[in-house]
């Protein structure tokens, strides 16, 4: 499992829809684009690191009100052992109208040596 994996089921269980490009039709009033930001190795004695740090960025899109959907969107991270490194409301575009939030999070995962399939 990756951290991209997670935030990807996660977003389904609020009922955001993921983005990763430009909108083939209406863009909705609520979506989500998730960036991985860093995979780091902790301090490890044997120089054979045993868990890696994914962290990424949830950008929050809203036309509206962005208040309950981040709250929720909180308590799901909160709740699946995520760590909020940081959270900040980025502006409002006034070009498009949507409120851009960001949550940046981070969870640790067992490293595999071995060739994933």
């Amino acid at each position: 499992m990756s951290i991209l994996n997670e935030l990807n089921l996660i977003a389904d269980l609020c009922g955001i829809p993921v983005e990763t490009g430009r909108f083939s039709g209406v863009p909705p009033d609520t979506y989500l684009v998730i960036t991985p930001l860093i995979d780091l190795f902790e301090v490890h004695a044997d120089n054979t690191p045993g868990y890696e740090v994914q962290e990424a960025r949830l950008s929050l899109f809203v036309k509206g009100s962005y208040t309950a959907i981040k709250n929720a969107i909180v308590r799901t991270l909160l709740g699946a052992d995520f760590t909020i490194t940081d959270r900040r409301y980025i502006g409002h575009e006034d070009d498009t109208d949507y409120h851009h939030y960001a949550i940046d999070v981070a969870k640790p995962y067992e490293f595999q040596l071995e060739k994933e399939e």
